[in-house]
């Protein structure tokens, strides 16, 4: 595997392939550092399960669960 960073001065660059690449499927990704740093820096959604977690007893939970289940295939049913 060859990686390296670079910092372009034009909108062309050229690259080198190495021998043992040659005839076979290869990937060429481009994208800026910046943009990864952004992104991991943005907050994640948290899920449903972990924003209630402790607010309501397993048991209700699953009492919960099985409505909206039976709810959902009612509508399925219309």
């Amino acid at each position: 595997m060859t990686k390296t960073n670079i910092i372009p001065q034009k909108n062309i660059y050229t690259l080198s392939i190495p021998n043992d690449y040659i005839g076979k499927k290869i990937e060429i990704l481009v994208y800026a550092l910046e943009e990864i740093a952004e992104e991991s820096a943005l907050p994640t959604q948290p899920k449903l399960s972990d924003k209630y977690r402790g607010v309501i007893s397993k048991e209700q939970g699953q009492s919960l669960n099985e409505h909206s289940e039976q709810m959902r295939s009612e509508w399925n049913i219309i």
